[in-house]
């Protein structure tokens, strides 16, 4: 007859507490694998949820971790911030875990992971900073000091779109998130792919860091027209070009996800600060992520200085300003 003390009962249940205590904060991530017609799907627990060919890659939280989204928004809550308490690590993790399965960070090996991460992040950082020449820790530090826009001038409300996306009665449109989203139609679109009123609530997105993130994340993952390529698929080389787009000098580079993203805003115009100001992130960031920025690719590459624009138009996109 085996005799177990107390004592080891005592441990066996801590043992087990804490097993249970790390699966509740999502801290399981057992891979499981099966074939599906042929080809090999995987999940891992809480971050790569749907059986998806990704998620038998790493996932994000693998690779990218709390102290490193610490370094890259090191400033965001400064008292002299906008948005203080109100950006974190978990916030970002847990909006990416809605992606993964679609290949958000999880798309080729641990390297590219990386550099998607220091992509995305690098235009986020760089739309929502309140640095500048002489900051504090210098004026790529401040990424994420705003969740909202300050000062807007209108309430963004298209009037053409109101048979599909009409404005609600007294909410305004101007930019919020991670991505700032601007004009009724992209809050529409953003809310009906994340299944939130977003139309009759844009306050929302300030009200709420992972739907912030959410938000950020499907612009980056989604065309904004069916023919053309996502930010994502651009980076991540999904996208291949057309001979329309060679020579428009455009290709599977960061300079695309500018002209994707932003237009003729950022695009086109030559060497200009709100171009160099988000490729100067990405830099920063793939240092910061201990990659380097050598691996970032030459500078035609980085730029779109040259580029013509994907979307020339005279409204702003959801993440134009």
């Amino acid at each position: 007859m085996v005799t177990i003390r107390s004592g080891s009962i005592v441990i066996l249940v801590l043992l087990a507490v804490s097993f249970l205590a790390l699966v509740a904060n999502g801290e399981d991530k057992t891979i499981k694998v099966k074939k599906v017609r042929g080809n090999k799907v995987c999940t891992q627990g809480w971050e790569c949820s749907w059986w998806s060919k990704y998620c038998c890659n790493q996932t994000i939280s693998d690779y990218f971790q709390v102290y490193q989204f610490e370094q890259l928004f090191s400033k965001r809550n400064t008292p002299i911030a906008h948005a203080v308490g109100f950006w974190d690590y978990q916030s970002f993790i847990t909006a990416a875990a809605l992606f993964e399965p679609l290949g958000f960070g999880t798309t080729g090996g641990k390297l590219m992971g990386q550099k998607e991460m220091a992509a995305f992040l690098g235009h986020v950082a760089s739309k929502t900073s309140c640095g500048y020449g002489v900051a504090t820790g210098g004026p790529l530090a401040w990424g994420l000091c705003y969740n909202r826009e300050m000062s807007p001038m209108q309430s963004y409300c298209d009037e053409s779109w109101k048979f599909k996306y009409p404005c609600s009665p007294g909410a305004e449109y101007y930019g919020r998130g991670a991505l700032p989203i601007y004009w009724n139609f992209n809050y529409g679109a953003a809310g009906e792919a994340l299944k939130a009123d977003l139309l009759n609530h844009p306050e929302y997105i300030e009200q709420n860091a992972t739907l912030a993130f959410q938000a950020a994340i499907w612009r980056w993952m989604t065309p904004i027209k069916r023919a053309q390529p996502s930010a994502h698929d651009i980076f991540v080389g999904n996208w291949k070009p057309t001979k329309n787009d060679t020579l428009s000098k455009r290709g599977p580079t960061f300079g695309s996800t500018m002209n994707v993203l932003y237009g003729e805003y950022t695009c086109g115009q030559g060497s200009i600060d709100p171009m160099n100001n988000i490729i100067s992130h990405y830099l920063y960031f793939l240092d910061l992520m201990g990659i380097g920025r050598e691996d970032a690719g030459p500078n035609d590459e980085l730029s779109c200085a040259e580029q013509k624009p994907f979307n020339p138009s005279t409204v702003p996109s959801s993440s134009s300003s």
